[in-house]
């Protein structure tokens, strides 16, 4: 699990194919590898990823073919947002998060509001019905909330802070990126439906 507040922005500096997938080696750049080990998870844009192998600061992992046909962000070089599993004991700054991209979005808007960044994205439809006001939602790995929903569209708004460290600074309409939908918000869902299918 993971709180879906970013602890590094790190690279995607090499990719090795594999019979289905790819192999990524990531600088992990300033997060910290001294106390992850082989096996360990680790959010890459969201994307709960294990490690493979580790070389100093650069973590490797595998990636199957079904995850990246899922998801954006981990097929090519480039930055992407990490952050650690989380400990029991570690203080829940975001929300809890799985790691499991539920669809890939795309930007509609992204403007610069005041002293704020007002980011709008499409969801695709059947993700729609759990996307609430005031409810959380994780984009490329980061825990945002929730402020206007119309349709399939959602808006948040980003304080400077979360723009200068992770990389959704470099979002513009038109990119696409990667979606995770309230966990909470599911359980329920299927809690309704279950209740439902009893009944029948």
């Amino acid at each position: 699990m993971f709180s879906g507040i970013i602890a590094a922005v790190g690279n995607i500096i090499a990719l090795s194919p594999l019979e289905k997938g790819l192999r990524l080696s990531v600088d992990a750049g300033a997060l910290g590898t001294g106390d992850i080990a082989i096996g360990d998870s680790v959010a890459c844009n969201g994307v709960c990823l294990t490690v493979v192998e580790k070389h100093a600061d650069t973590l490797n992992f595998d990636v199957s073919r079904e995850t990246l046909d899922c998801t954006v962000g981990l097929e090519s070089p480039g930055p992407v947002n990490l952050e650690k599993a989380l400990r029991l004991s570690d203080r829940l700054g975001g929300h809890l998060v799985s790691g499991h991209v539920d669809g890939v979005g795309e930007v509609v808007r992204f403007d610069a509001i005041g002293e704020s960044w007002l980011l709008e994205i499409r969801a695709p439809e059947n993700l729609a019905r759990y996307i609430a006001k005031k409810g959380s939602i994780t984009v490329d790995g980061v825990s945002l909330t929730v402020n206007a929903v119309s349709g399939a569209t959602f808006a948040v708004n980003l304080i400077p802070h979360t723009v200068h460290v992770t990389t959704l600074q470099r979002l513009a309409p038109g990119a696409r990126v990667n979606l995770e939908v309230d966990l909470i918000a599911r359980y329920v869902e299927r809690m309704l439906t279950a209740d439902k299918e009893a009944r029948s």
